[in-house]
């Protein structure tokens, strides 16, 4: 009988490790899915939910991993001394002093309101998350659902010039585009795909889950923002009258309605991570919400506007920002303009 007692007690231990070992796996699954789940609702989507109408979901806000993996600009001192370099030198220079050669008084043509490409793009576009183009050669052509079309790198260089430099289209032939096609391709020439390195494009903000509010904008504008951008927005001119020292935010000089930044969760990112002038990815000054109110702000007040009505040929891809409906779902632009988001994201799933 004793042996059979330590026999049974020798099973029981054993059931009752097994059974524990099984409820640890069991925490580690509900802790993975939960994790995903609150990483998805704050502003994370996996590549599961591609198919939600709301195609613009922001992904999880991730820092870079390793700074050896950090994109960085080829040197342009590395630009070959040939007719093509030439080319390249002549594409910054345009993307960095735009308003010099297309500007209202422009030495090539008058075609745009005076902002420079690089008032978006930091840097003539090389900046670590500062909107740069570094993916731009490696991912163009491709199709565009705000057209509906496969867009190439000339009519993705137009619809800045149209939209965010509020002008007119650069002729696809031109010198000026070539040189500009030239540039981009010369930046991104160490990208073989967009994960080959990371640093591209903006580092997408959470959702707040409130309405961004532009009240609270305006104090945050004036804290950290007027005295580049002036108290009404419109930037300071540089003494020679052809380009801006910093751009106009809003007011008829300023990007127009159809621009990428008139999406708050553009413009949030953008400033989180770049502004004030100087800042970096690494060392932000404004909150997250902060950054959400000043977007709501900027893009509450006047400025051009354009008619981009065939934009979003098919309705059900629009973004879940976008500020213009119609929509497929029952929310009011005023909420897809300033959120909250996450009852329109739920609506979906």
């Amino acid at each position: 009988m004793t042996e059979e007692k330590a026999f049974f007690r020798l099973i029981s231990r054993l059931v009752g490790l097994i059974g524990a070992l099984a409820l640890c796996q069991l925490g580690v699954v509900v802790l993975f899915i939960t994790g995903w789940d609150m990483a998805r609702l704050t502003g994370g989507v996996g590549k599961n939910f591609r198919h939600f109408p709301a195609a613009a979901i922001a992904p999880a806000r991730e820092s870079p991993k390793s700074a050896a993996l950090l994109w960085k600009s080829p040197d342009i001192s590395s630009i070959p001394d040939t007719e093509e370099g030439d080319l390249v030198r002549y594409g910054r220079e345009l993307i960095a002093h735009t308003s010099i050669y297309l500007g209202p008084k422009g030495k090539v043509g008058n075609m745009s309101n005076g902002m420079n490409c690089q008032n978006c793009h930091l840097e003539a576009g090389t900046v670590p998350y500062g909107n740069n183009y570094g993916k731009v050669a490696a991912i163009y052509p491709k199709l565009r659902h705000r057209s509906g079309t496969v867009e190439g790198f000339e009519k993705r260089i137009n619809d800045c010039i149209e939209r965010s430099l509020n002008g007119q289209k650069l002729d696809a032939e031109s010198r000026e585009m070539a040189a500009m096609v030239s540039y981009l391709k010369w930046v991104g020439k160490e990208v073989e795909n967009e994960e080959s390195f990371e640093g591209f494009g903006l580092i997408p903000l959470p959702y707040l889950d409130r309405p961004a509010d532009p009240l609270k904008g305006k104090i945050g504008y004036g804290k950290h923002c007027a005295s580049c951008h002036g108290e009404n927005g419109g930037g300071e001119l540089a003494a020679s009258g052809l380009e801006w020292i910093y751009p106009p935010l809003y007011g008829e000089e300023s990007y127009n309605t159809g621009a990428g930044l008139y999406r708050i969760s553009s413009f949030a990112s953008y400033v989180k991570y770049n502004m004030p002038y100087g800042t970096t990815y690494e060392a932000p000054i404004l909150t997250d919400e902060e950054a959400w109110d000043v977007a709501a702000f900027v893009n509450s007040m006047p400025r051009p506007e354009k008619d981009f009505s065939e934009d979003w040929p098919d309705i059900s891809k629009k973004p879940v920002d976008h500020p213009f409906g119609p929509y497929v779902d029952g929310f009011s632009e005023e909420q897809h303009k300033y959120g909250p988001f996450g009852p329109i994201i739920a609506a979906y799933q």
